[in-house]
């Protein structure tokens, strides 16, 4: 009898930067796809020399090589949905922006400007090719609170100045801001994120974990807003869903060498 072909699971794209130690970047992003079962593909914008105290170098790839590694995926395999993380220059985010106005999937831009442990990720002279070029190409962008001052001058104190800083993201052009509010001071007792295309609004609340080993958190809810998106689920579906996943992640991360360790990508197949 012949045998029936597997399904294909959803494929979703990562572009983005490498992460060394494993925990961020390129590394976060696939196992988070794994995770959640669709088919992660890459392409590399940067490698770093990193681990869990912090960024020691950093290089970024020539445009011609993000661009062969994304038309090499795009033009053969296909996307159901597409994440962009590190991105590193101006002519980089000019490429990606590029690439994705005709990509025909929903896209979610974390617009990475510097690593958990405070290194720049994104040079200063590429924040006006962010905000004009790729951030009008996202279904969603995903600005933790430190992006958003970086992208907008918005600087948020409190919940109350959430939608400020949502508008302000909105301006540029994503469909869907998604306000990250797990820096938030104030003591409150859970992490408060906002979700709004300018007329809905979504406040994701869930418990702050009193665990420091959080390295990789915002490239792992993009990954998982994206592995949502492109199982079609609409997008505060795809967030709730990110959302709940990332939390589990951030509760059973672990410690890895002297600094921050990661987020555990696999949580659910280890309490499962």
């Amino acid at each position: 009898m012949p045998q029936t072909p597997a399904p294909i699971p959803p494929r979703v794209l990562t572009v983005a930067g490498s992460d060394s130690g494993g925990g961020a970047g390129v590394q976060a992003d696939l196992k988070t796809m794994l995770a959640l079962g669709v088919h992660g593909m890459s392409v590399l914008t940067a490698v770093t020399a990193q681990n869990s105290v912090g960024v020691q170098g950093a290089w970024e790839l020539p445009a011609a090589a993000v661009r062969a590694q994304f038309r090499s995926v795009v033009d053969d395999i296909g996307v159901q949905a597409v994440k962009t993380g590190m991105l590193a220059s101006a002519e980089l985010v000019e490429t990606v922006a590029e690439l994705l106005t005709d990509v025909g999937a929903p896209v979610v831009v974390d617009p990475v400007g510097v690593s958990k442990h405070g290194d720049a990720l994104l040079a200063t002279s590429a924040l006006g090719a962010m905000r004009t070029r790729l951030l009008p190409t996202a279904t969603v962008a995903t600005p933790n609170l430190d992006e958003v001052a970086q992208l907008t001058g918005v600087r948020v104190a409190d919940e109350s100045d959430m939608r400020r800083a949502a508008d302000a993201v909105l301006e540029f052009g994503p469909r869907w801001a998604l306000i990250k509010g797990g820096h938030l001071d104030g003591g409150t007792a859970d992490a408060v994120d906002l979700l709004t295309d300018g007329t809905e609004e979504h406040w994701l609340r869930a418990p702050r974990h009193d665990n420091r080993h959080t390295h990789g958190t915002g490239c792992t809810l993009a990954s998982a807003i994206a592995a949502g998106l492109g199982r079609g689920l609409p997008v505060p579906a795809a967030v709730a869903a990110a959302k709940d996943y990332v939390t589990g992640a951030i509760a059973a991360g672990f410690a890895l060498g002297a600094g921050i360790g990661p987020v555990d990508h696999g949580w659910r197949w280890r309490t499962g």
